[in-house]
């Protein structure tokens, strides 16, 4: 079966939240959540311009720049550490649901012999990934935890991306990224990615295609055939 990706691509990294699980959906409930908790105003058009993809608090920091607010590193840890606390709450009240057609693309990706990274600026990558039955399919992991050790810069650098390529031992022109997010996109075509998938689940596919997505799809097993 192919998978929809040129013939020098030999490793796949995938973006967890919005691309191989409905997360994103549970992180945005709890960005609008704690914002409006502090009395901003909080939109989807807000998560996706300043939040989505991007580590905890470089989000926090740029959603209250957008506001002309600059407030010190100790808020903004503040802040952002009452989000990670509202999403762990919302994903046990809630729990975790893996896309139906992203399975079947790691289905088919495992089958065809790749190996398959899940790069991601979540902290609670683990969690996510074990609780959506997911962790079988995944031989690198770099998460958020692995970019503060590793004092990787966030997306939209391409730091973590060319990291889970070193962990898979593929360069990045050989290795395909999947991701939702503008700032992953980005992160990718900026990064030299052999190939940009680009999964439009915020109604922005002309903005994922400008931000250097190779190919826009709603859902991964579009690339199926």
């Amino acid at each position: 079966m192919s998978l929809g990706i040129p013939e020098k691509i030999t490793a796949l990294l995938f973006d967890l939240d919005g691309v191989l699980t409905s997360t994103a959906v549970l992180h945005r409930k709890a960005w609008k959540q704690t914002f409006e908790g502090m009395g901003q105003p909080f939109s989807e058009q807000d998560y996706l311009a300043y939040v989505d993809g991007k580590p905890r608090y470089d989000g926090v920091r740029s959603f209250l720049a957008s506001r002309g607010l600059t407030p010190p590193d100790e808020e903004i840890r503040r802040v952002g550490d009452l989000k990670n606390d509202l999403v762990n709450q919302i994903i046990d009240e809630e729990g975790i649901t893996p896309y139906p057609a992203s399975v079947r693309y790691l289905q088919a990706a495992r089958e065809a012999g790749l190996p398959i990274g899940v790069v991601t600026s979540s902290a609670n990558a683990m969690r996510v990934l074990r609780a959506g039955n997911l962790l079988d399919y995944v031989d690198a992991l770099v998460d958020g935890n692995v970019i503060t050790t590793s004092n990787l810069q966030g997306k939209p650098a391409p730091d973590s991306f060319v990291e889970g390529a070193r962990r898979l031992k593929t360069p990045p022109e050989n290795a395909a990224v999947y991701e939702d997010a503008l700032a992953g996109v980005k992160a990718g075509h900026d990064g030299g990615f052999g190939f940009v998938v680009g999964v439009d689940r915020g109604h922005q596919r002309d903005a994922l295609k400008q931000n250097g997505a190779d190919v826009v799809v709603d859902e991964l097993d579009e690339l199926l055939s």
